[in-house]
């Protein structure tokens, strides 16, 4: 594809950027939307997914159709079925007339589903249904119905990964997953940060009648190194803080920095937070995870320590490092360490060790135990947790489940699995 088209694009549907990802993603959105091909884009949250769904809307055949985009997250479990599907009167308590679902309102046109990876299990059993042969089936009815329509998804997560938890069906994954379109994060864009603040400052120069801000040169270089975990949605808001905020519209680094989060100035290797309400492959929390790593470390140090002590301990020439260094083995868990003795060398050079081998590995035997049991315990913190935080809450389990920073599934779940259902 020419660069001509690729810019011809980008004008029309308002996309900033002369990246070379960002070039190739629009490439296989414009050759794959005369098609009707499922399309799968995977991106970081606010990178922009939504653009390519409207690119390949608009270019294909079913243009003239109707476009909707569905939020997945963002419609509760008990009645995304029937916002997809639709339902018949009575079909549930509220159901007082009949309702058609996206499904049949847009019969001939485009469905982008974003956060896919957010839909429920049930619901992906529907879904695979209208992908493979375009039947579906209100909820509350047992009539097939007919419908042709092309489904765009989108997702911020890893899906191979959610298809190992059994989170989501591998079946859907490789239906959806037909063409894969993968959306650059701001970070990996270069250059087109800058391009993007200069093209939202005008925006924001005009709605709010004031000159646009530019940035210096020392600002242009924090900016470029900043990482915007929340991408372009994350870097319009700064945009439009400081366009509104300061006085001064020459905009130098130490002012930047000020609308920069801290903590994310540095491009260290970071700790990965998961979505609010993920939980890990094992199925256990975040939090659960912190008190694993800390156990883990302090046996790693306990076995190190004890490594030092018997290479030291087995070198008559390094005795006297061994007492010079002996606070490092003072607080060592497997045994109590004894006042300082030299070892000794037996006449046929074979050096016997500074303590007894009973004692030793009777205490070693002790601590392991300590410490498993001090593992085991964290179903113990977790459950007390959770229920501070119904207390805290007056057992309202919403807001419960918002300060354990889980989801209201999970805290189920929990509840369930320490008999506290009844709380």
């Amino acid at each position: 594809m020419r660069d001509i088209e690729i810019q011809s694009v980008k004008q029309r549907f308002g996309i900033i950027g002369n990246s070379p990802l960002l070039n190739y993603a629009i490439q296989v959105a414009v050759q794959v939307a005369p098609t009707d091909m499922t399309v799968l884009i995977t991106g970081e949250s606010g990178s922009g997914k939504e653009s390519f769904s409207k690119i390949i809307h608009h270019l294909s055949p079913r243009k003239h159709g109707q476009f909707i985009a569905i939020n997945c997250g963002a419609i509760p479990e008990g009645t995304i079925d029937s916002e997809l599907f639709g339902h018949e009167k009575g079909s549930f308590t509220g159901a007082q007339e009949a309702r058609k679902g996206y499904f049949e309102v847009t019969n001939g046109g485009t469905i982008f589903l974003d956060e896919i990876g957010e839909m429920p299990l049930g619901t992906q059993a529907r879904l695979l249904r209208v992908l493979e042969n375009g039947e579906f089936i209100k909820v509350g009815s047992s009539k097939v119905q007919k419908t042709d329509v092309r489904v765009v998804a989108a997702t911020n997560v890893n899906l191979l990964q959610a298809v190992e938890r059994g989170q989501f069906r591998e079946d859907l994954y490789y239906r959806l997953n037909t063409v894969p379109i993968s959306v650059p994060p701001l970070r990996e864009r270069g250059e087109d940060t800058h391009l993007l603040f200069r093209k939202f400052a005008s925006d924001f120069s005009e709605r709010y009648h004031v000159k646009p801000i530019t940035l210096q040169p020392d600002a242009v270089q924090e900016l470029l190194r900043y990482r915007f975990p929340g991408n372009i949605r994350q870097l319009k808001n700064i945009v439009e803080q400081i366009s509104v905020l300061e006085y001064e519209r020459e905009i130098n680094a130490p002012t930047l920095r000020k609308y920069l989060p801290q903590e994310q100035l540095n491009q260290l290797p970071a700790l990965f937070h998961p979505a609010a309400g993920a939980e890990s492959a094992s199925g256990i929390s975040e939090r659960d995870l912190l008190y694993k790593v800390l156990f883990d470390m302090r046996k790693d140090m306990n076995d190190l320590k004890q490594v030092v002590f018997d290479l030291l301990s087995h070198q008559q020439e390094d005795a006297e490092l061994l007492k010079n260094n002996r606070h490092l083995f003072e607080e060592m868990r497997p045994f109590e360490q004894p006042a300082y003795r030299a070892p000794e060398r037996r006449s046929d050079g074979y050096v016997l060790s500074v303590d007894e081998p009973e004692e030793y590995e009777e205490k070693v035997e002790d601590i392991s135990h300590e410490t498993e049991e001090e593992s085991l315990s964290l179903e113990h913190k977790e459950k007390e947790m959770i229920l501070k935080a119904l207390k805290k809450h007056g057992n309202k389990r919403k807001y419960a489940a918002k300060d354990l920073g889980i989801s209201e599934r999970t805290l189920y779940r929990k509840l369930k699995q320490y008999d506290l259902e009844d709380l």
